[in-house]
C-alpha cells in the first residue's frame, strides 16, 4: 500500500520551490552592479548589429 500524502502540503511545497526558483533568478538579473548591466547591453547591441549586418536580403 502507498504513503499517505496530504495534497495541499504538497501542493504548498511544490510553490515554494517555485517561488524559490523564480527568486534565484532574479537575483541573478537583478543583482548586478551598474558597470556589470552596461556591459551586457553592449554585448547584446553588440551581437545584434552583427546578427542584422550578417542579413542577406531585407
Amino acid at each position: 500500500m502507498g504513503e499517505i500524502v496530504n495534497l495541499n502540503r504538497a501542493r504548498k511545497a511544490r510553490a515554494r520551490a517555485e517561488k524559490a526558483a523564480a527568486a534565484i533568478v532574479g537575483r541573478a538579473a537583478h543583482g548586478r552592479s551598474g558597470a556589470e548591466r552596461a556591459k551586457a547591453k553592449q554585448e547584446r547591441t553588440r551581437a545584434d548589429r552583427l546578427l542584422d549586418g550578417s542579413k542577406l536580403e531585407d
